[in-house]
């Protein structure tokens, strides 16, 4: 099973990255392969809203971005980790996303839509927020809901723990460690066939 992550905060050993780091291990220790991808140490230039991608479903954006368009297509599991800036996800993660206009003009204009695999595909959302107002998780949801079901993930679980804001603080949240532990845990189960 393939899993690909997506880091999103700026923050180097924050609390992003402590429960994507949970999150994974439980993945790592079952075996699967895990391809992890730092997006604020990638060249990812924003969308330019060109209509380039509206007839191939092909960005002609030429960075980073290529490595992240296959990684999405051979996923069977989808982990999007950010922090919550300003009531939304970072700026590093909405550059990545927005890229994925091209998966969405591949879609529904073109009505082509990524294979399921054998596994099916599933995804996972980890959201930490330093406020505590739950406006913060629901709008960065509703953006990484449109990203999964774009790429053709249809289900994912959300994890958001809000009023984490210090360099390290989720250590002292009682349970966000095991719950990310176990979320990833859960990402890889099969799925029941339908």
């Amino acid at each position: 099973m393939n899993v690909v992550a997506f880091q999103g905060s700026p923050r180097i050993e924050g609390n992003v990255d402590i429960l994507l780091r949970e999150a994974l291990k439980g993945i790592g220790e079952a075996g699967h392969e895990i391809r992890l991808f730092k997006l604020n140490f990638m060249n990812i230039k924003p969308c330019q809203d060109c209509g380039g991608c509206e007839k191939t479903g092909q960005c002609i954006i030429n960075d980073d971005m290529n490595e992240i368009y296959d990684a999405i297509r051979a996923a069977d599991r989808l982990i999007l980790a950010s922090p919550i800036f300003f009531f939304a996800l970072s700026a590093q993660t909405k550059a990545m996303i927005d890229r994925c206009q091209a998966f969405w003009c591949e879609k529904y204009l073109l009505k082509r839509v990524i294979p399921a695999g054998p596994y099916g595909r599933k995804g996972l959302l980890l959201l930490v927020g330093g406020m505590k107002k739950e406006v913060g998780i629901q709008c960065g949801e509703a953006t990484a809901k449109a990203f999964f079901r774009t790429i053709s993930v249809p289900a994912h679980e959300t994890l958001s723990f809000l009023g984490v804001d210090a360099k390290g603080a989720i250590l002292e949240h009682p349970a966000a460690l095991q719950e990310a532990y176990r979320a990833g845990k859960e990402l890889i189960r099969p799925q029941a066939s339908g």
